[in-house]
């Protein structure tokens, strides 16, 4: 046993978590690979000869490569099953409720590190490791907390919310102290020169080409004829046209509405009940309050009334100053100013200065 312990990565295939891989390999931890098969693309697309993203064949068979070829064991998990119950489930009944999820979130919360950590401890592992750009410190009160990566364009705090104390006291993140072009350079230095310019895919890995409408029609074939018939209305409830269905937008939307209305319009409200679309300015999609629920608290294990933070309201958010009140179901949040495209279903993460002190989903704005 390596004197650093024994640490369970999970490798995509990908530039990032293979260095992670490489990197805690040669710092002298007992590495095991683990790729995890999170979906069928056949299932998802209808085409079962395109496979794309992180889990197809070519990037399995690369995260396999890299471990044999350093010495280290790698196993692929399958957990398609309650990956598919649970995250693509939740991604279509938020689509139905008339809401925009974050399934990154999701899996990261209730999936990946969970199966992550359950066979850590069957394969006797210390430690769980990913390819992340984010920090974990340990509190003066002895909280383990997320904090930003330190290359701001990559960093991923955001979408590791959700985590809890028992999986974030067990997780290294690696890459949390470098930034990406340190990290190409290190897999060149490793004698990985292609995988250095491997292209990055920013797609929802189960949603082929990013298309969510085609997704949610293939997965529920009815649901065209359920939601056609609906309105877009202005601000006052005037009727502007037909739309093609209420789960086929998000709050903020722009393009792609196929209304002509003389001037930019934009997704202010979804109204599920009605089938309508509200459409209004870009100024009309600016609130200052909106409640969270659903919370987890990293950095304290509460907060007091009224605390400062700045919170994000999505992934590429800088974040706005803000004030956190408490109510039974959660936080309310107060924005100094007002701030662009709050939308329920993302995550509201909440800040102080780089230490996240947690988050949780926004119902209301």
């Amino acid at each position: 046993m390596s004197k650093k312990g024994k640490v369970l990565m999970a490798m995509s295939g990908g530039i990032d978590s293979t260095v992670a891989a490489l990197m805690l390999h040669h710092e002298g931890y007992e590495v095991v690979g683990i790729t995890m098969k999170t979906w069928d693309y056949a299932t998802s697309s209808g085409n079962s000869s395109k496979e794309t993203g992180c889990c197809n064949l070519d990037s399995f068979n690369d995260a396999r490569a890299a471990a044999v070829q350093h010495g280290f064991p790698h196993f692929i998990l399958d957990i398609r099953e309650e990956f598919g119950d649970f995250v693509i489930d939740n991604f279509v009944e938020e689509y139905i409720a008339g809401r925009t999820p974050n399934p990154c979130v999701m899996c990261n919360t209730h999936i990946k590190w969970r199966a992550l950590l359950k066979r850590a401890n069957a394969l006797g592992c210390d430690y769980i490791a990913t390819g992340h750009y984010a920090q974990i410190h340990k509190h003066s009160n002895d909280r383990f907390f997320i904090r930003k990566g330190v290359d701001e364009t990559k960093d991923q705090s955001y979408v590791l919310w959700g985590l809890q104390q028992d999986l974030l006291s067990r997780t290294l993140l690696p890459l949390g102290t470098y930034r990406k072009t340190e990290i190409r350079q290190m897999a060149h230095d490793f004698g990985y020169p292609e995988l250095a310019k491997k292209n990055e895919s920013y797609e929802i890995c189960f949603v082929p080409d990013n298309d969510y409408r085609g997704f949610l029609k293939r997965k529920l074939p009815e649901l065209e004829e359920k939601v056609s018939g609906g309105f877009f209305v202005d601000q006052s409830g005037k009727i502007l046209g037909p739309h093609k269905g209420y789960p086929f937008y998000t709050v903020g939307q722009r393009k792609g509405l196929d209304i002509a209305l003389g001037k930019p319009a934009f997704v202010t409200a979804i109204i599920p009940e009605t089938n309508t679309i509200v459409l209004g300015d870009e100024d009309d999609l600016r609130k200052n309050d909106m409640q969270v629920s659903g919370i987890n608290w990293i950095k304290y294990d509460g907060i007091t009334d009224g605390m400062e933070a700045i919170t994000k309201i999505r992934y590429k958010d800088k974040g706005a100053l803000s004030n956190l009140f408490l109510y039974e179901k959660g936080v309310n949040v107060r924005f100094y100013d007002d701030v662009k495209g709050i939308a329920p279903g993302q995550s509201a993460v909440f800040y102080e200065g780089d230490d996240v002190i947690g988050g949780g989903i926004i119902q209301r704005r």
